[in-house]
């Protein structure tokens, strides 16, 4: 059987290939610290559940509209317009997953052979999403600027052109939890409109953020028409598992993306996205009970590393932490799997070697404990 080129040039996806590892390692009675899978150890508030289950007793187990069931697009255009973001609910389109709404994106806007611009450290799925397409990657290193955007502005002027098509901007960030600032946003906008450049504004972590003012690049003079803004359920609301996202933009972008969903997964599920307009109206009190956990996680984390003498740069957003390991950082990630039983992900997977990317939704024991084991083991 003869496959794509399309496809074979694209690697399984890093971050699921050390879960697996991890969960066969589990299989077989060792008891591992998996730190590798950006997953709130939250359940699911109560009265999204709820919410989901009364849609079902409700009937709503049928077809969706393709965009989206109208009560929950209207609820994610007033969401994005107190945001100070202009979006009705017709430039939103629902989508199983903020990482369908990223595909779709990458789907309408490259073309074989379009540049498409990464910040380093940059989520795995950008470039697979990006060959998949057909597009040709240029990649900024922000690594030696900790991690921050606005001191690599020059970097991204040099690497950007009137041939780059897209490029992604995700803040507050994975794998980093850098939050951008707002000089950071301005300068990708003048960037943005020098070069007729389209922006995806990746922002599924922006309600796990820890003080820094969150910037949407919609809201900026010149970017409303040539942003896209993704954003989705998983992360904030810890409803991972019930696949729902959106995407945000021009009328013109809704258009052509909606064909690749109409084609493709053809919608969310109804009742979970009855559930996703309960989530959004109603759920505030448990989000910040979420982030004020994961802060403190945060915390305890640094602290515990600079403990036993390892810097490492404080995230402003998400729930990942970069930790500095050897220059070979899959070898390292392998090997504090094998002898300390402790799952991280290469920083290689992300554009950022000799890093690993720990996960810190997980408990403070938990994470008390993978300290301890790494240096036992001599990993730190």
């Amino acid at each position: 059987m003869n496959f794509s080129t399309r496809v074979t040039s694209v690697e399984p996806s890093a971050t699921l290939a050390v879960s697996t590892l991890a969960s066969e390692l589990e299989a077989d009675g060792v008891d591992v610290v998996d730190l590798s899978v950006g997953e709130p150890d939250f359940d699911t508030p109560e009265n999204i559940v709820d919410a989901g289950k009364a849609a079902m007793d409700a009937g709503h187990t049928g077809y969706a509209p393709s965009n989206g069931v109208p009560e929950l697009r209207d609820a994610i255009a007033e969401k994005l317009q107190g945001d100070g973001l202009d979006y009705e609910a017709g430039n939103v389109i629902v989508t199983p997953g903020a990482k369908q709404a990223l595909y779709e994106t990458f789907q309408a806007v490259v073309d074989e052979g379009d540049e498409v611009a990464l910040l380093d450290p940059a989520w795995v799925s950008y470039e697979a999403m990006a060959k998949l397409a057909g597009g040709e990657l240029n990649r900024v290193d922000l690594a030696p600027h900790d991690f921050q955007l606005e001191p690599a502005l020059d970097d991204l002027a040099d690497a950007v052109s009137d041939d780059t098509e897209l490029l992604v901007v995700n803040s507050p960030s994975n794998p980093t939890g850098a939050v951008y600032s707002r000089a950071a946003m301005e300068g990708v906008r003048d960037l943005a409109v020098d070069h007729d450049i389209t922006v995806i504004s990746d922002e599924i972590y922006q309600r796990v953020n820890y003080g820094p003012a969150h910037v949407s690049l919609a809201g900026l003079d010149g970017m409303f028409e040539r942003t896209v803004t993704i954003n989705g359920f998983s992360k904030a609301y810890s409803m991972t598992g019930w696949r729902l996202g959106y995407l945000a933009g021009p009328e013109a972008l809704v258009g052509q993306a909606g064909k690749v969903q109409s084609h493709s997964v053809s919608s969310a599920a109804n009742f979970i996205q009855r559930a996703g307009v309960e989530a959004i109206r109603h759920t505030d009190d448990a989000i910040d009970e979420m982030v004020a956990a994961f802060e403190s996680r945060r915390d305890l984390l640094v602290d515990l590393f600079a403990e036993h003498g390892t810097d490492v740069s404080t995230p402003d957003g998400a729930f990942y932490l970069m930790l500095p390991v050897a220059d070979d950082d899959q070898a390292w990630c392998q090997d504090a799997l094998k002898d300390a039983h402790v799952a991280t992900v290469p920083g290689s997977a992300f554009g950022a070697p000799g890093y690993a990317r720990l996960s810190y939704a997980a408990s403070t024991d938990r994470l008390e404990a993978a300290v301890d084991r790494l240096a036992a083991e001599g990993y730190l």
